[in-house]
């Protein structure tokens, strides 16, 4: 079985699916506790270290995961800190701790020459620039953007941390590879430039109405059908946001149902948020049914972003969470439910991390499998 590294583990999402698709995960390197518990319930004999990456070196990367330095890795991956990169944040890139610990994921991979390496993060990653200039402060009367100031400037200035790699960068829809969630985020996979082979994403296999000779998305629906007769856990609405979505229409919608109940509802139930720009569509909303769900967040019940039960007056539970990121339906999750919703909203989707495996392994093993 081929060898992998893995950094920023969180609950093991991508850990399975490498798993599933033939690597054996040597080490598994997490910073949070309760992300270490979750693993050790679940797998008592992985090779866990609660730890922080910005304190290991290669030879301690050797020493932990027991692998003679005359060994050569196969894939080192890392699903890495988001935040300073994510559009929602404060864009601090790599001044931003967390983006610090991505370069050290990079000065890693270059230290310890795996076959491949794979790293994911959000969507933000490829517009990020390494200075964020406010957007009030761009445009007449304010001088041009310098090159740091230039959008994808942060994700050039990474990829030059990756000299020795053959560097594929692609966004990915989970919900295109079969996966009950339209979730976007960016991988970069490099293969070792002396393989002399490039990576190719794998095509897609689903699409919106399974057309092209592509299956369907997968949907709520589906994903519902794994847990079955099921006890949930789930955290409570307030008592003013359950009101509001008791009024949202069974197999889904949003606060725009609410005008059925007269303008002044609407504005009484957006508050502030009634006169700004976009769409909203996160407030009040209830899933649908027969669609895929909307990217997992780290709560349900955030206000401006809700995930609610198609049916139910209430938020997502854990065990719906776990389903729609394709967890094993037996999966434990530690912590207060907070943590758990954090862990799973977090994680890599497993038939993807799986799919993706299977083509890193496909490029870099000496027998090529079928995929």
């Amino acid at each position: 079985m081929t060898t992998a590294i893995s950094f920023f583990t969180g609950a093991g999402g991508l850990d399975i699916g490498l798993e599933q698709a033939g690597f054996n995960i040597r080490l598994a390197l997490e910073i949070d506790p309760t992300y270490c518990d979750t693993l050790r319930l679940n797998y008592p004999s992985l090779n866990v270290r609660e730890g922080d990456i910005m304190n290991y070196t290669k030879k301690r990367v050797f020493q932990e995961a027991n692998i003679s330095n005359k060994n050569e890795i196969d894939l080192v991956v890392g699903g890495s800190p988001c935040q300073s990169f994510s559009t929602a944040g404060k864009r601090k890139a790599f001044s931003d701790p967390r983006g610090q610990a991505m370069l050290k994921f990079a000065n890693l991979v270059t230290d310890m020459q795996p076959k491949a390496f794979l790293l994911e993060n959000v969507r933000g990653l490829l517009s990020a620039s390494l200075k964020h200039r406010p957007l009030e402060k761009r445009g007449s009367g304010y001088p041009n953007l310098t090159e740091e100031e230039i959008p994808g400037s942060a994700l050039k200035y990474l990829l030059s941390h990756f000299p020795d790699y053959e560097v594929s960068t692609k966004l990915l829809n989970a919900a295109d590879y079969g996966v009950p969630q339209k979730r976007e985020r960016v991988f970069i996979i490099g293969v070792r430039k002396d393989l002399n082979k490039t990576f190719n994403f794998p095509d897609t296999t689903h699409n919106e109405k399974g057309t092209n000779g592509k299956l369907p998305w997968k949907t709520v629906n589906d994903a519902f059908k794994r847990i079955k007769n099921t006890e949930h856990d789930y955290v409570n609405y307030s008592k003013e946001r359950f009101r509001y979505m008791q009024m949202i229409p069974k197999g889904g919608g949003n606060w725009r149902n609410l005008r059925a109940y007269g303008e002044e509802t609407v504005k009484e139930a957006m508050g502030g948020a009634y006169r700004s720009g976009g769409g909203k569509v996160g407030y009040f909303r209830r899933l649908y049914a027969n669609r895929p769900s909307p990217t997992l967040l780290t709560s349900p019940i955030q206000k401006s972003t809700n995930l609610g039960h198609p049916f139910e007056d209430r938020p997502l539970s854990i065990q719906e969470y776990l389903v729609i990121q394709e967890f094993p339906v037996d999966y434990q999750i530690a912590g207060k439910l907070y943590e758990q919703y954090v862990q799973v909203g977090n994680a890599v989707p497993i038939r993807l991390a799986k799919i993706l495996g299977e083509s890193i392994l496909n490029i870099i093993s000496p027998n090529p499998i079928v995929v």
